[in-house]
């Protein structure tokens, strides 16, 4: 599979060309270059975050139709933790699940079930592995990804366990199979997400050769479906629900961490929060701590770009619905779990996409030419040219990828300083103080100087306006 494979998207016809997603791209993913935005997919960890700011609805996830159920004889739908949350007034999980069923899925397997399947493993591996912490949690496929490419100090305290939703994914599979007697490819298991990094996790995973998930549909896609179906749904439920409050907790921020039953946690959610969380962790700032959960989503899973209803909004929900279940109703003896299932297969390998050489020697060099360009650029950091900062251009430069002149503030101080020098020898060379014809030529060549760098300003310029006219013209701030 390929391991840069990525469900956030870009539509080149919608791209203004604006700086929102460079300046809020938490990895520095995106550059703008001639009026487009431009994603490097070894870069990008799909968190969605440029989703959330574009204005121009150019970024967008990839995800399934939930007309992929026609596929199959046989579908499961998975349903997240935060999906309960998007409904004003639910008190019973049940409502939601037999909708469910109602929208045409033959069977539903909860992944709060599997979460606190994946809760209760964790307690027992943080028993026996007290040499390696902090444990961080790898339910989120974007923090898990930021840390392959960016903190490769961190990966040996990754918690090596599969994420619930694919636990679910694996017993959701079993049974069909036991109740229906099909064979797999006639069994479609559906996870309904809350974001694009679950898509990406289905189609290149970490931790797991292969996916037992087939098709990730959005919450807000059948969100409309969903609730008309809820209204559909008599009074006598089936009693589908196999969680309690550790499993519903999961789609908030510190729902995971909660269910350890330990005060030695940090939970952590927002990308940008996570981001400074891990290089603390990577400077060893904490002590005592046991467990470190992270959500690239303000909020956690319930502030998913993928979601309808406002985070804060969602996670009083979940509050409110878990307030009278039981702690948990799902457990590793009782549910018949074999140990193979929760356990990663493979591990998560370093890739150092952001080494600006092949080799080490490399690398110094050309962190020397970065730090000699950062000292000739202006320190403004104000995306006019396309990069997130000075520093980001001056990496881009010595890439091969873009060039000195991308900076408006620097082609002006340089087409300012050619001038003068150009006055100068126009100076001496009216005086007689230098050779006519070599003062003749140097003069030449500041002027073909000038008159170059003067293009590429013009053409910015004029580029700039043309943008101008047509947000003006379509409405558009």
């Amino acid at each position: 599979m390929d391991k840069f494979y990525h469900s956030v998207r870009l539509d080149e016809e919608l791209c203004k060309g604006c700086i929102n997603c460079i300046k809020r791209c938490p990895t520095q993913a995106i550059r703008v270059r001639n009026g487009k935005a431009q994603i490097n997919s070894k870069f990008c960890i799909d968190c969605g975050e440029c989703i959330r700011v574009c204005p121009h609805h150019a970024k967008r996830a990839t995800y399934d139709k939930a007309d992929v159920m026609k596929r199959y004889r046989y579908t499961v739908a998975l349903p997240a933790p935060s999906l309960y949350s998007q409904f004003n007034n639910l008190d019973d999980v049940n409502i939601v699940l037999n909708a469910l069923l109602l929208m045409g899925f033959d069977d539903v397997f909860e992944v709060s079930a599997a979460a606190e399947l994946v809760s209760e493993a964790t307690r027992e591996y943080l028993t026996q592995h007290e040499d390696n912490l902090p444990i961080i949690s790898t339910a989120c496929p974007s923090v898990v990804r930021l840390i392959r490419v960016r903190f490769p100090n961190l990966i040996p305290h990754l918690l090596p366990l599969n994420p619930p939703v694919e636990v679910a994914a694996m017993l959701a599979v079993r049974r069909a199979m036991e109740q229906t007697g099909y064979a797999r490819e006639q069994i479609g298991i559906c996870f309904i997400s809350p974001c694009p990094s679950k898509v990406t996790y289905v189609k290149s995973p970490l931790g797991t050769e292969k996916s037992e998930i087939d098709h990730v549909l959005a919450i807000k896609d059948i969100y409309p479906q969903l609730l008309s179906c809820m209204k559909a749904v008599g009074e006598d439920l089936q009693d589908l629900s196999t969680s309690g409050k550790i499993g519903i907790s999961w789609g908030r921020s510190g729902g995971e961490a909660g269910g350890l039953f330990t005060e030695n946690y940090l939970a952590a959610d927002g990308i940008e929060n996570v981001i400074r969380v891990l290089e603390d962790l990577e400077d060893q700032k904490f002590t005592n701590l046991k467990f470190v959960e992270l959500n690239a989503c303000n909020g956690g899973c319930v502030g998913g770009v993928l979601t309808v209803e406002n985070p804060y909004v969602a996670e009083v929900k979940l509050k409110r619905l878990r307030k009278y279940m039981p702690v948990a109703r799902s457990h590793m003896d009782t549910e018949d779990v074999a140990e193979d299932l929760v356990p990663w297969t493979t591990g998560v390998e370093y890739e150092p996409v952001f080494n600006l050489g092949d080799n080490m020697k490399e690398s110094f060099v050309r962190l020397n030419q970065v730090e000699r360009l950062c000292r000739k650029l202006p320190g403004l950091d104000c995306g006019s040219c396309g990069a997130p900062t000075c520093k980001a251009l001056a990496e881009d430069i010595v890439r091969g990828q873009a060039s000195e002149t991308d900076c408006v503030y620097y082609l002006r101080e340089n087409l300012h300083r050619l001038s003068e020098e150009v006055a100068i020898l126009a100076d001496d060379l009216h005086a007689g103080n230098t050779g006519g014809q070599e003062t003749l030529r140097i003069l030449k060549d500041y002027i073909r100087r000038i008159s170059e760098e003067m293009s590429i300003l013009d053409n910015r310029e004029e580029e700039e306006e043309k943008e101008s006219r047509k947000h003006d013209s379509t409405g558009v701030d």
